[in-house]
């Protein structure tokens, strides 16, 4: 594939709208977990665990409604949307630093339950275009990169502003508010998928409930194996973003602000280039299958990087960057493009969305379970023993899944014949036109 100038445009334009849009969500969703709440509990549990599982079981709770109407999303309720819920996030946070903990773990689990619909809404915008590749990996590399900086946001705004750790996260959101909107109303401004968009990776529709059970029942497997893999790359994931300062202090950055950022950008650009190159192979089958193989390379440093730190081989800092590098590989795909590329190999009628909630909201089912594991079942260990642990059984468990899922696949497109059906894309675009 080769890029215009019209291309290059419309890219530069389309991922400024969506990493903005998502970059600033996280504004709202992520400075609280910066805060120690030292001291305090909820019937025995750490505030801090409390508040996060309160927010993940609001965000839960938002993909599984997503399921049904991000599936039935049409394009004129898209910017509403937006708005919306970002307002509802940010009154969320106002009334959780205005009210008397623990009462204000209410506003938390509100403001998750706001929040979750978001990304749904955003890829909405890009997904089923010759470039969507491009588009969502840029988008995917927003939350690679803003959790960290809105954290170290949320710290200064500690301490320059000298606000509680309760007001901090309003008063961050608050300073994102414009910018989001702003970024939000470009996104609606986005031209609608082309004719060669819809015939290269098929015409994204809404869905009726009569589509959502054809899909199930045609792929019911695969989608089993690979939404499993994806709780428990959430769960890892949200882990190491939710307790990085835990982790982060135990290997000897106490006080550094920065590291949370700077740690985040290597992972984010090699992300990015790795798999925006997916862009350029133009065969849906091939980079429907290559993206397995991402799948084992990423388990695999996941594991491998942890073994190296345990023997001194390489220092926590790399093994930080490696360990995000190898989660977020794996996790990246299944946010956008690894079933944008799915539907459009077994020519699917209905919209990547649907695929997405349903990997999200079991995802963050696994997110909850390990917390309260943690919390409950291996509250002794430390966050760093814990994580480190962790790496391994996603290791495990990421190279299995990716090999059952490349064989079924494989002899799924058998019967199907992608591959045959592939070079005659260009054919029907030329008739169409």
């Amino acid at each position: 594939m080769k890029l215009g100038k019209k291309d290059i445009r419309f890219i530069t334009y389309g991922a400024l709208a969506s990493f903005g849009t998502y970059f600033c969500m996280y504004a709202f969703r992520k400075p609280f977990t910066v805060a120690t709440y030292e001291n305090l509990s909820f019937i025995g549990i750490d505030f801090k665990i409390v508040l996060i599982i309160s927010q993940v079981i609001g965000y839960m709770l938002s993909k599984f409604i997503g399921i049904k109407l991000i599936s039935e999303l049409k394009p004129k309720n898209r910017l509403p949307y937006l708005l919306v819920m970002i307002i509802l996030a940010e009154l969320s946070l106002i009334l959780f630093g205005f009210s008397v903990a623990p009462y204000n773990i209410l506003f938390i689990f509100l403001n998750g339950l706001s929040l979750g619909m978001i990304w749904g809404v955003v890829f909405s915008y890009l997904e089923g275009r010759k470039l969507t590749e491009i588009l969502g990996v840029i988008l995917c590399s927003s939350f690679i990169l803003s959790s960290g900086i809105v954290k170290s946001v949320g710290l200064l705004v500690m301490k320059h502003l000298n606000v509680s750790e309760f007001l901090m996260p309003a008063i961050t959101g608050a300073l994102f508010l414009l910018p989001f909107a702003g970024f939000a109303f470009m996104l609606d401004r986005m031209p609608p998928p082309t004719l060669e968009d819809k015939v290269q990776r098929e015409e994204r529709l809404p869905m009726t409930r009569k589509d959502r059970r054809k899909v199930i029942a045609n792929f019911f497997f695969p989608i089993v194996i690979l939404v499993f893999f994806y709780i428990c790359l959430t769960a890892m994931r949200d882990f190491r973003d939710n307790f990085s300062r835990e982790i982060w202090d135990e290997v000897g950055y106490q006080g550094n602000t920065s590291i949370y950022t700077l740690s985040e950008i290597p992972v984010a650009i090699i992300v990015l280039l790795s798999i925006g190159m997916f862009a350029f192979i133009k065969s849906n089958y091939k980079a429907f299958l290559s993206y397995h193989y991402l799948l084992i390379a990423g388990s695999l440093l996941v594991g491998l990087s942890t073994f190296l730190f345990q023997l001194s081989v390489i220092g926590p800092a790399l093994w930080m960057v490696l360990v995000g590098l190898g989660l977020y590989v794996c996790y990246v795909p299944f946010n956008c493009i690894f079933f944008d590329r799915m539907i459009a190999t077994f020519h699917i009628k209905g919209n990547a969305g649907f695929l997405i909630y349903i990997a999200d909201a079991f995802g963050y089912l696994g997110s909850m379970a390990v917390l309260l594991y943690k919390n409950f079942g291996q509250g002794s260990i430390s966050s760093l023993e814990f994580f480190t642990q962790g790496t391994y059984l996603i290791s495990g468990i990421g190279l299995a899944v990716a090999i059952l899922s490349l064989f079924y696949f494989k002899n799924r497109a058998k019967k199907a014949s992608p591959v045959q059906d592939e070079p005659n894309l260009t054919n029907t675009y030329e008739q169409l036109i």
